[in-house]
């Protein structure tokens, strides 16, 4: 009885991104500050306490193994399915790959994953704007952070992070030869932005515009398989 009662508190209670800790107590702070102020702020500063602790959760999850797989780096919406070179930066040329945009919301977990196995060959940072994520043109115009990483057949996958209208803070714990595994943590971006992942040339996705992803869990693409890109209509 007790494990079971443990069990169902750790499937409410998720833990939080170290991120987190640098921002809940900064709000609940000043929720009290205010609060003796004006005691209706209590109300309201517990509210935005609540969120930010809400919006740096961090939950597991069970990532597919099998070989070849691309997951999502992100949770959120599909917003974009387009063929366009990878940012210039990794040096990948211009040649245009299938890219999947993964738009977050102030609503979604923000922990981004790494998209598949392999290693990492090459990292960019760019300055830049900070319009809205969910514009084509963030891809280009805004800040972003830029990976490169070969998987084992030697083939090579892009994925950037890209800031938004109110993130401001770009977080990538990758570094150059370094080997990883699809689904593990490697950053976030604080609050509310965009990943975008680079297929290798002739690989379709598997999802369609419009589909809400699970970081880690979500098949973007499978680089083994012939099957062409799906489609789908909402119902």
């Amino acid at each position: 009885m007790a494990s079971d009662i443990l069990d169902s508190v750790r499937s409410i209670i998720v833990p939080i991104h170290p991120e987190g800790w640098r921002f809940i107590p900064i709000f609940a702070g000043v929720t009290l500050i205010l609060g003796w102020i004006w005691p209706p702020f209590f109300f309201i500063g517990g509210v935005l306490t609540a969120w930010c602790t809400y919006f740096f959760r961090n939950p597991e999850r069970v990532t597919p193994t099998r070989a070849g797989l691309v997951v999502s780096p992100a949770d959120g919406l599909v917003q974009m399915i387009e063929a366009v070179a990878p940012p210039p930066e990794l040096g990948m040329g211009d040649d245009k790959r299938t890219r999947i945009s993964v738009f977050m919301n102030v609503f979604n977990v923000h922990v981004n994953r790494v998209p598949a196995d392999g290693s990492i060959v090459g990292l960019a940072y760019r300055p830049g704007k900070f319009l809205n994520a969910s514009l084509d043109k963030a891809s280009e115009f805004n800040e972003r952070q830029s990976v490169r990483m070969r998987v084992a057949d030697g083939r090579e996958i892009a994925f950037v992070q890209i800031a938004g209208l109110v993130a401001r803070r770009i977080l990538c714990g990758l570094v150059e030869g370094q080997t990883v595994r699809g689904g593990e943590r490697f950053g976030m971006i604080r609050f509310g932005s965009r990943v975008d992942v680079y297929l290798p040339e002739g690989v379709a996705p598997l999802v369609c515009v419009g589909q809400l992803a699970v970081a880690g869990e979500t098949v973007l693409a499978d680089l083994t398989a012939p099957e062409l890109a799906r489609t789908g209509e909402q119902r």
